[in-house]
């Protein structure tokens, strides 16, 4: 398994940032429609308890778009428009484990300023905090012939 991870060259760094912007167009999209239904059963979610319920909502869809698509294929729409994989460290196929793993240290990265993204131009090899943490790695996807 270490002769498949030794072959995938890793992604640069401006090619991940550029993926992250056209993620976050998407992810704004699949928030919005998330939230119609959200809304239309509960009402308003401008404070109290239904704000954190909203809050926990959305960030357990963000998981389920980001996980259902690292598990399958190990590229969201946005990963495939830039030929990006994540793999894990062998060259394997992400686990839910790890999925989690990395949503979670990528969001708190996130909360904290970015931290966990800003790693990513201090690191021997130029990944992302959460990406170190979890064992996974942004690989380049070679152009078909």
């Amino acid at each position: 398994m270490q002769d498949k991870a030794i072959g995938l060259q890793s992604a640069s760094f401006l090619t991940r940032i550029a993926s992250m912007v056209y993620e976050l167009l998407l992810v704004a999209a699949v928030l919005f429609v998330a939230t119609l239904p959200f809304l239309y059963l509960v009402g308003s979610a401008e404070s109290g308890w239904r704000h954190l319920v909203f809050q926990l909502y959305l960030t357990g869809v963000l998981f389920a778009y980001f996980s259902a698509f690292w598990m399958r294929s190990g590229q969201t729409l946005a990963m495939k428009t830039w030929r990006i994989r994540l793999v894990c460290r062998d060259g394997g196929p992400v686990t839910l484990t790890r999925s989690a793993l990395r949503f979670a240290v990528a969001l708190a990265g996130l909360l904290l300023g970015g931290v966990g993204f800003w790693w990513g131009l201090f690191d021997r090899d130029r990944q992302f905090l959460h990406d170190r943490i979890a064992g996974t790695r942004l690989v380049r996807v070679p152009r078909k012939a």
